[in-house]
């Protein structure tokens, strides 16, 4: 998660109010942070993936605001209507065919908050952008632009030439990619497109190369005092988030925003940002079930307006509830009812012992993972986890795969790589060792988790079933080494195998095998069964990976046999 750094006095002076240094940091858990270090002067903290809107220290104080009573409700920000544009390139549709825009006037920065700034910049393109996959965000210095109408536009590689930050001399496209830091970084984000994306002004200036770099000609500086946002990307609920919420954020300390509308050629034209609030009802009796205290509407009221919600009371069991766009995370009336408790304050839930009493013992499928963490681990892989959902680009495409029309799909999915329910580990193994490139070989992971199948003739139509995969990365890794680790972990299980040709297209074909395994001992309830071998260079090209790479996969199920 990311770290969020701030001092005191930057906290209490956009707060208002100087509070004493060890109630505040009492007080951050209690706005769902997580306080990981603090000295004299400054406070390290976290913020779950769900609360981008706390990112900043300005997000923290907004909040704080309201759990000290100081502000209550939803903040009202001054947004005013322009007749500004930017124009998109019917180009970037197949490219990275979303923008969103705003202009943010007078700002005041110092160097503390410019490197505030730039790092609640990075923390959304990691949460919210995937890393600039999904979105990359740019801010600039408006009065260094030309001014509108802006244009989203494709430059041509080889031919368009800027100045991007940081450097001296015009370079092109190509040689961004290739000759800066950033460029190389993320270069594998447009290496596929015959065009690369380009922000520029009413005069053709470019200000950005989006998601790689800015231009020199409009990087920030203390004596800046307005600011043009760009946020770009390829999903438009992902790109619409994240300007909403820098918008929203920089509004708080004072500044006016003002629109831009994105005009499409492909596309119904959108107007940035987009506060248009959503409403959401919430019922006193589902409250109290979940937070085990009694309520009155009026009380719910109360707790959701000091957690930055508009409330109203419509009858003593109903308050219907108006969500600010930045927060993104509430989807369901039992987000709510967490700002309830919020509100209320955890530590004045009262304390009591359940009314029923139990003897815990261990769950025996749990028991069955410890058995198979404890031989893995042996055989020196070291443990992951990962989402069951996952997306079809993953878990198809990039594994070689036909995509199965037979699995099982997200009907109202919030991002674009969380689209379907895994049938596989492998692929999120791959993905791990894609993260972890930077990191000393050899890799040695392994993963057990449920997968799901539809299947019609179950209640819910559909299974999980457990399995077993592992990968090792390394300069060595070949069919024989996969082979010796299946062999060693299939003994130690107490079963035998039996070998089969596969033609499994995530491996080197005649480098793969399926097997059967065989128990040794009649009551052994279960039985599995499983491929292994050589991953195919195409699949290692598609996850970035540059070293021989080698997997097995195991699927276990209950032993029928009388």
């Amino acid at each position: 998660m990311p770290v969020i750094n701030f001092t005191y006095d930057e906290l209490f002076k956009k707060l208002g109010k100087e509070l004493p240094k060890d109630e505040l940091i009492n007080i951050l858990p209690m706005i769902s942070s997580d306080v990981e270090g603090y000295d004299d002067n400054e406070v390290k903290t976290e913020f779950f993936p769900n609360r981008p809107d706390n990112y900043s220290v300005e997000g923290i104080v907004r909040s704080l605001k309201g759990y000290l009573d100081i502000e209550v409700g939803m903040p009202k920000y001054d947004v005013k209507e322009t007749d500004i544009t930017i124009n998109v390139d019917e180009k970037l549709e197949d490219i990275r065919p979303y923008v969103a825009s705003c202009i943010i006037r007078n700002v005041s920065i110092n160097d503390e908050q410019l490197k505030n700034l730039m790092e609640f910049q990075e923390h959304l393109h990691w949460v919210i952008g995937r890393d600039r996959k999904k979105v990359a965000i740019g801010i600039h210095d408006l009065d260094k632009t030309a001014g509108g109408p802006f244009y989203y536009k494709a430059g041509i590689p080889d031919e368009t030439t800027f100045i991007p930050l940081e450097h001296t001399e015009e370079l092109t496209l190509n040689e961004i990619l290739l000759e800066n830091e950033k460029g190389e970084k993320y270069a594998k984000l447009l290496d596929d497109f015959k065009y690369y994306p380009l922000i520029v002004d009413s005069e053709d200036n470019i200000m950005s190369m989006p998601p790689i770099i800015n231009s020199d000609k409009t990087k920030l500086t203390t004596d800046t005092k307005n600011l043009f946002i760009d946020v770009t990307g390829t999903e438009l609920n992902a790109v619409t988030n994240a300007l909403n919420i820098i918008a929203a954020n920089l509004a708080e300390n004072g500044a006016t925003i003002e629109t831009i509308t994105v005009n499409y050629p492909y596309h119904e034209n959108l107007t940035y940002p987009d506060f248009e609030c959503r409403e959401m009802e919430v019922h006193r009796k589902v409250a109290e079930e979940y937070i085990g205290i009694s309520l009155t509407a009026d009380k719910i009221v109360e707790c959701l307006e000091k957690t930055r919600f508009d409330a109203k009371k419509i009858d003593e069991d109903t308050v219907l509830v108006t969500i600010p766009r930045y927060r993104i995370d509430i989807l369901h009336e039992v987000d709510l009812i967490e700002n309830i408790a919020f509100g209320y304050g955890f530590n004045d839930l009262p304390a009591e012992l359940p009314n029923f009493s139990t003897v815990a013992n261990p769950d025996p499928k749990r028991e069955f993972d410890k058995i198979v963490e404890q031989l893995m681990i042996g055989l020196g892989f070291t443990e992951i986890k990962s989402l069951m959902l996952t997306s079809e680009d993953q878990h198809y495409k990039k594994l070689n795969h036909e995509i199965d029309e037979e699995h099982i799909r997200v009907s109202q999915p919030i991002t674009q790589d969380r689209t379907m329910i895994r049938q596989t580990l492998i692929n999120s193994l791959l993905e791990f060792l894609e993260d972890n490139k930077h990191e000393e070989l050899p890799q040695k992971i392994f993963e057990i988790g449920d997968v799901a199948y539809l299947d019609e003739s179950k209640e819910t139509k559909m299974v999980t079933v457990k399995k077993l995969a592992a990968a090792q990365i390394s300069t060595e890794a070949n069919f024989t080494t996969i082979k010796s680790i299946v062999e060693s972990f299939v003994s130690n299980m107490g079963f035998t195998m039996t070998l089969e040709d596969s033609d499994n297209p995530t491996f080197i074909m005649g480098r793969c095998a399926k097997f059967t395994a065989t128990p040794m001992f009649n009551n052994t309830p279960f039985t599995f069964k499983g491929y292994f071998g050589e991953i195919s260079p195409d699949v290692l090209t598609n996850f970035e990976l540059e070293y021989p790479t080698i997997a097995f996969e195991v699927e276990f199920s209950e032993n029928k046999e009388e």
